[in-house]
């Protein structure tokens, strides 16, 4: 039992990050802030996946460089 709820939780946040993730995506050809609702969906992608994770990190570097040049 544990592990399908393990693999419920993981189908869920999956379902829900990658729907923020795309949100944000559409977001950079529409108005709204896309540079806050993207990394948001990479952070709950990144609860249960280690590739988010990595991406989250680099994306969290490449602000941060552009904040120092800025």
């Amino acid at each position: 039992m544990h592990y399908v709820l393990k693999k419920a939780k993981r189908l869920i946040v999956g379902v829900i990050g990658f729907t923020v993730l795309v949100f944000g995506i559409m977001l950079t050809v529409l108005p709204g802030p896309a540079f806050i609702v993207i990394p948001l969906g990479l952070a709950i992608l990144a609860t249960e996946f280690a590739w988010a994770r990595r991406l989250l990190k680099k994306v969290k570097q490449q602000i941060g460089e552009n904040n120092k040049k800025g």
